[in-house]
């Protein structure tokens, strides 16, 4: 399962909210979403998740959970939109 990560603290890392997660079941990728230009931190991520259950208890525990100052945001992510979806 894809998990969308909001309201990030700009200075979390992959790792850390790698090891977040990893309190709940396997984490199988890490993304957070950076700027092109700047490669600055856009304050939000997705982390996947293989098993379906460990995903939704992470789910249920973390969101509006604080991490490094900042209530998380946390819930299962849409698919993304291919631009011929318009």
């Amino acid at each position: 399962m894809n998990i969308y990560v909001g309201n990030l603290n700009y200075k979390v890392k992959e790792d850390d909210l790698k090891s977040v997660f990893e309190d709940y079941g396997q984490v199988d990728s890490v993304k957070i979403i950076t700027d092109k230009m700047s490669g600055r931190s856009k304050g939000f991520g997705f982390v996947e998740m293989q098993d379906d259950a460990e995903a939704r208890s992470a789910m249920e525990a973390l969101n509006e959970s604080e991490f490094e100052g900042r209530k998380m945001i946390v819930n299962e992510a849409r698919p993304r939109r291919q631009f011929n979806d318009r």
